[in-house]
């Protein structure tokens, strides 16, 4: 470690620091139009930039507002038109920046944006008991990553705009993708499922994929939380919900690295040499666990698994010549397959996804420490 990277350390004291100086990496390195990839309409932004809006709750700062507006802005015209590709989920996930804007400026555009992405849900192909698929070039295919791109913004539409048919859409499709790709030996999540069984990675019996890949397990312990969040207590989905996270935070437990308490790309399969510790998912099980202990759907004794799987993240954490933040070892997005197919896909430093993962760990840790 050189003198400089110590010094910056020594200043950042708290996971909210941490969370201030990965957004300020970012932002110094990019206008918000040009933020990766090209400035569209997309997913990785959205991660980071709600990431961005759930930080400025915490601790204010109009920075954070302007610059997910400029983000916003440069996409949507003025009469709340835009571009997105609308044969997919993934599209739906940055939709969850305009509701924060939307409460705060009343611009109709915003509400318009909203509406455009909520009435895609009808236009979803779906597999024959109801299922999404992930997108359209993926016939018959439900994906992990889908609950959380699809599903969360439709929770918040409802309890923005009222509409509460969406919320049981999202209870019905968690049952499906739960039912579709749960192991139930170790509580953890296959990538896929196909029900065609056509695809080359899937089980000719069951249809699903052969990998529990952790950044779309850890989309999915989001979304568990999120779920949560949003049902009645009295909602009769609810304790099997809370039972499959629980089970789905012992599975991440008993895979969690015993040396530097982070995880790995293929969760299950630590041993193998080949097999690489993987930041992003590290820091969305980290979120996972912490906010289940949070909000009581687990017990205090999961706090240390969070606490030093949080602690195994900072450690991975560097910062270049200009003293900024820099997380590395992040998987680029990646499509279904074998575990070979895993282990060799390429890694970068400060992906948009990686980044606003471990923000949004580092929010929810913060809350974790102060109880």
């Amino acid at each position: 470690m050189t003198t400089q990277e110590q010094v910056i350390r020594e200043k950042l004291v708290s996971p909210l620091d941490w969370a201030k100086a990965a957004c300020h990496s970012l932002m110094e390195t990019y206008k918000p139009e040009e933020l990766p990839p090209d400035g569209r309409w997309h997913y990785h932004q959205g991660v980071f930039l709600v990431s961005m809006l759930q930080l400025r709750e915490k601790v204010g700062g109009d920075e954070y507002f302007n610059y997910v507006k400029a983000y916003v802005d440069h996409n949507i015209d003025e009469h709340g038109n835009f571009l997105w590709n609308r044969k997919e989920l993934d599209a739906i996930q940055a939709g969850l920046l305009l509701f924060t804007l939307y409460r705060e400026t009343q611009d109709q555009r915003y509400k318009i944006a909203a509406d455009k992405l909520k009435n895609m849900f009808p236009t979803l192909n779906r597999t024959s008991d109801g299922g999404f698929w992930h997108k359209d070039r993926y016939p018959y295919q439900m994906w992990l990553d889908g609950l959380y791109m699809g599903g969360v913004f439709a929770m918040n539409y409802d309890r923005d705009f009222g509409a509460p048919e969406l919320l049981e859409m999202v209870v019905e499709q968690e049952r499906l993708m739960r039912a579709h790709t749960k192991d139930d030996a170790t509580g953890l999540f296959y990538h896929a499922w196909d029900e065609s069984r056509k695809q080359p990675w899937a089980d000719p019996i069951t249809g699903k994929s052969p990998e529990f890949w952790g950044r779309a397990i850890g989309w999915y312990g989001i979304t568990f939380n999120e779920i949560l969040d949003f049902l009645p207590e009295e909602h009769e989905a609810r304790p099997e919900i809370v039972q499959a996270l629980k089970e789905l935070i012992d599975g991440l437990v008993k895979f969690q690295d015993p040396r530097s308490h982070m995880w790995y790309q293929v969760v299950d399969k630590k041993e193998d040499p080949e097999n690489w510790l993987e930041t992003s998912c590290s820091a969305l099980f980290c979120y996972t666990i912490a906010r289940a202990v949070n909000a009581g759907h687990v017990d205090e004794s999961y706090k240390k698994y969070a606490i030093n799987g949080y602690q195994g993240l900072l450690e991975k954490m560097t910062f270049d010549d200009k003293g900024l933040f820099v997380m590395p070892e992040i998987c680029i997005g990646t499509g279904v397959g074998d575990y070979e197919h895993y282990i060799n896909r390429p890694r970068c430093a400060n992906d948009l996804h990686g980044v606003g993962s471990f923000v949004l760990a580092s929010l929810v840790m913060q809350d974790l420490i102060e109880e």
